[in-house]
C-alpha cells in the first residue's frame, strides 16, 4: 500500500529519528531493521548502507558508499549516530520514492 505523503511526513514528525547500526562486513545483512539503517564497515572503510524504503513498501535499499561505484553516496554521523546521506535517495522504479536523509529524519521531495 502507498501512503499518502502527507501521512508519512506527520509519521516522520512524531517518531524518533533514524539511527545507524555499524557491522563489520563489506556487505549488509539480508534482514534489516524497521526503521534504522546497517552501515557495512571493513577495515574502517564504508562499503555499503542498506535500510528498508521508508514509504512502507517494504523494498531493501542498498546504497554503495565506495567511491568507485556509480552511483555513490556518502554518510556522516551526527549525534546520537543519527545519519545524514547525500545526494537524495530517488527510486526509478517501484514506489518511486524520493527523500533526503538528513539527521536521522526522511524529508520527502
Amino acid at each position: 500500500m502507498k501512503w499518502p505523503r502527507w501521512f508519512l511526513k506527520l509519521k516522520e514528525s512524531l517518531l524518533p529519528p533514524r539511527r545507524v547500526i555499524i557491522i563489520e562486513a563489506d556487505t549488509p545483512p539480508h534482514k534489516l531493521p524497521r526503521r534504522n539503517l546497517v552501515l557495512a564497515r571493513e577495515e574502517n572503510e564504508d562499503w555499503a548502507v542498506a535500510f528498508l524504503c521508508p514509504c512502507g513498501c517494504g523494498s531493501r535499499l542498498e546504497l554503495l558508499l565506495i567511491k568507485e561505484a556509480k552511483p555513490n553516496w556518502s554518510i556522516s554521523l551526527g549525534p546520537g549516530d543519527r545519519p545524514t546521506l547525500h545526494p537524495s535517495v530517488w527510486l526509478t522504479k517501484g514506489c518511486k520514492s524520493h527523500f533526503w536523509l538528513r539527521g536521522g529524519k526522511v524529508f520527502w521531495v
